[in-house]
């Protein structure tokens, strides 16, 4: 690993890093200790000595009517307290991120296998579960939407009343393309992905004696559950309070409801805390999955690979309700065509609802899909024209004072061929022996090869990523922060609402105020409601937007303390300084110290905070300042394929990423680590199938996912080209190698193979043939 390559490198020591904590550093993370050795609490070890257990009767049909529900015999069963319908809903049964369609309970009809109908109460999880079991829903099955691609027929079963259509994006620019000396073409399909965190949903709900709720849940947007479990409850705000639980995980699978109303609901109807933890099926029915997608694209070029056109076609398969749905066709849609310079463009992007499982946020939101196609028809246009396969990228590859095909500006760098140099110029793994350790093949730790049919690829991926939330959205974090006195020194308290889901922001926070404020203890105060929102902890938002917020809360607490300080030591406020803990005056020598002057009177702010303005982009054009900022990122890919077995070992995945400003280093690559790991589990194992609207493997037996054996050596070089828009010019880290890692697998895969290989996740009999 080489860090960083852009500014000035660090002069502290690793050790000294790891105590001073500011910007710049890699402090240790306060969880990190708690987490691998087993003693962190998550939401699945909550507990309460009066609690009684919740679980959800789900459909086992992915569309039909429901004539009726007998809960009698639930009711029946010792120990159980509470059965609950869509009639027990006390507000709206409708909710959503996006758009309020998403029942609480299930009222009249199902639209998915797995849609939850009743709920149980009981003082042990066993006795709710068996007590779901009798309760007696006749069903009548409807027909039922299961191909995206038949949705929008005039003749198919509509999901909803108002048709199967959630959003079309069209954009145009750069008027219609009179054609060109080349021309390639090809159709992609990505399969539905699961963000497999491994903390199920679980949470704790606990009835108020002002008639309200204090729910304790893992969750990714603190504001927008409360939004909704007020809603469904019928409650005001001051009477649902939401604290964040310990999070194994999210991915964008948590940002939409899960068990909080459920929960909610049993602890009022029974007046006694309820807690619900889902096990690992129900799980894979109980949050939205990635969309799967399908794809056609057409590009146009000169005879030397310059793109004169591109054309694409994109459906995604938005599930039976919608919630994010219609951001990832924003998403999918104004960057699917990958970071290229394209005079002429026609996009249309479509979200279709159907009788298969919702699908909605997860890592790199829409940018996944498109650019399995983009970045392998670019090798498809390479290889026509015979160049390389890097140069056409950097040939056509954005840069900085380039619009992309909105029309937007990019008024921050944009450096794709750098990137490209960067991974295209590390060391390749070296060749297999002659004589190989057969732990080191495919399938060789097996013993079915001794790599008689093992052929060796190498691929590229080059691509872009916006950062927080689009199209006008009003995308704002709130900070407070507290400086006081305890015990003789002094102390940063910082509170948001800003989602800690393993990301590492507490520790980001604490370094902001370390370094805003010149103190070396801050307390991170527990994520709740008790403070304005911090919106959704995905996006790649939090350390920009929330980042942005602790801040800006830091500087007016300083201010505030200069202009104490001033008055007690009798100098202007402009001369002075917050440093180590001291009141520093401009020649360098200390005036006071901090303790001093705040004395026994804490100083506390709170900001609302908001990035720069983005725009709704034009209905009929697609074009318009969508974004606020993008990330890029490349990928190298080196792959063992077993031709004759279909089996394929990673052997390495390098890669190269602007950043910014890498506020702590060590997260950064661990978050390029996580994300490449994603990426390529997608383009080689992971995906629910989907057959006829049921799911055939919801567990981690037959949902795989990359484990430390998979994973290759990474090489990871990081730059530093600031964005002078973003506080500490940061960019977001987490979603670009998840992008980019799984088209330079895929990409490494098809040159091995020679086979064109146009679906992901790739498997054995795509590559056999067989």
């Amino acid at each position: 690993m080489n860090f960083p390559r852009v500014g000035a490198p660090s002069t502290l020591s690793r050790e000294s890093q790891h105590t001073a904590g500011r910007i710049g550093d890699s402090p240790l993370r306060p969880d990190g200790t708690l987490k691998v050795t087993g003693e962190f609490a998550y939401s699945s070890d909550l507990w309460h000595d009066d609690m009684v257990w919740g679980v959800t009767l789900r459909s086992p049909h992915p569309h039909a009517r429901i004539a009726g529900i007998d809960i009698t015999e639930a009711l029946k069963v010792p120990g159980v307290s509470a059965v609950l319908t869509a009639a027990d809903v006390p507000g709206s049964n409708a909710v959503g991120l996006e758009h309020q369609d998403t029942p609480v309970l299930a009222d009249g009809v199902v639209r998915y296998e797995g849609e939850p109908v009743a709920l149980v109460a009981a003082d042990h999880p066993e006795t709710a579960r068996r007590a779901a079991k009798r309760i007696k829903v006749d069903y009548q099955e409807l027909p039922a939407v299961t191909d995206p691609r038949r949705a929008l027929d005039d003749d198919a079963p509509k999901v909803h009343d108002g048709g199967n259509l959630v959003r079309h994006l069209k954009l145009r620019r750069g008027g219609r393309s009179k054609g060109a000396p080349v021309v390639v073409a090809l159709d992609f399909e990505v399969g539905m992905q699961d963000q497999a965190f491994l903390g199920p949903e679980s949470g704790l709900a606990v009835p108020a004696e002002d008639g309200g709720i204090d729910l304790y849940v893992a969750t990714q947007w603190l504001h927008v559950d409360q939004r909704q479990v007020c809603q469904a409850l019928g409650l005001p705000k001051d009477k649902v309070r939401l604290t964040l639980a310990g999070v194994g995980g999210a991915f964008g699978g948590r940002e939409d409801l899960s068990m909080h109303v459920h929960a909610c609901l049993l602890a009022l109807h029974t007046g006694k805390p309820v807690k619900m933890s889902y096990n690992r099926e129900e799980s894979f029915f109980g949050h939205v999955h990635r969309h799967p997608a399908w794809m056609r694209y057409e590009f146009g070029a000169e005879r030397d690979g310059t793109l004169v056109y591109a054309k694409a076609d994109i459906l995604f398969d938005g599930g039976a309700y919608a919630s994010s749905t219609g951001a990832v066709v924003g998403n999918g849609g104004t960057m699917g065509l990958g970071p290229y310079r394209i005079p002429s463009v026609e996009v249309d992007c479509y979200g279709v609802y159907t009788n298969n499982p919702p699908c909605g946020a997860m890592r790199g939101f829409g940018c996944v899909q498109a650019a399995f196609a983009h970045e392998a028809l670019m090798d498809e246009l390479a290889d026509t024209i015979g160049v390389d396969r890097i140069a056409i990228r950097q040939l056509n590859g954005m840069r900085e004072g380039d619009r992309n095909i909105t029309g937007q500006l990019i008024d921050s760098a944009a450096p794709v061929a750098e990137l490209l140099d960067i991974v295209r110029d590390m060391p390749l793994p070296p060749d297999r022996a002659a004589e190989p350790d057969l732990r080191d093949l495919p399938g060789g730790v097996s013993n079915t090869t001794h790599g008689e049919g093992v052929r060796r690829g190498i691929g590229y991926a080059v691509t872009y990523k916006n950062v927080g939330f689009s199209e006008g959205f009003d995308d704002y974090s709130t900070a407070r922060v507290r400086l006081e006195a305890v015990a003789g020194e002094p102390v940063a308290t910082v509170q948001t609402a800003a989602a800690e889901v393993g990301q590492g922001l507490i520790t980001v926070e604490q370094q902001i105020c370390r370094t805003e404020l010149g103190v070396q203890r801050v307390v991170v105060h527990p994520k709740d409601t008790t403070v304005g929102s911090g919106g959704s902890t995905s996006a790649s938002r939090q350390t920009y937007v929330t980042g942005g917020a602790v801040k800006a809360a830091c500087e007016a607490v300083r201010a505030r303390v200069l202009d104490r300080a001033a008055q007690l030591i009798g100098r202007p406020a402009q001369e002075l300084r917050l440093d180590g803990e001291k009141i520093v005056a401009a020649g360098g020598e200390v005036a006071a110290s901090l303790v001093e002057v705040l004395g026994e009177d804490a100083v506390e702010e709170t900001v609302q905070w908001r990035h720069r303005p983005t725009h709704p982009i034009d209905p009929a054009t697609g074009q318009g300042d969508a974004h606020v900022q993008y990330a890029f990122s490349a990928h190298r890919a080196v792959v063992d394929v077993d031709v004759e077995l279909g089996l394929v070992k990673v052997i390495a995945l390098d890669t190269a990423q602007d950043v910014g400003k890498a506020i702590n280093p060590d997260a950064v690559v661990g978050q390029i680590q996580g994300g490449s790991a994603q990426g390529m589990g997608l383009a080689l194992m992971e995906e629910i199938v989907v057959t006829d609207g049921h799911v055939r493997n919801p567990s981690f037996t037959d949902y795989l996912i990359p484990t430390i054996l998979d994973m290759p050596p990474m090489k990871i070089e990081v730059l530093e080209y600031a964005d002078p828009h973003a506080p500490y010019g940061v960019r977001g880290v987490g979603e670009p190698p998840t992008i980019s890692s799984g088209p330079a697998v895929a990409a490494a895969i098809r040159q091995a193979t020679g086979r064109a290989l146009r679906r992901v996740p790739i498997r054995p009999e795509h590559i056999t043939g067989v």
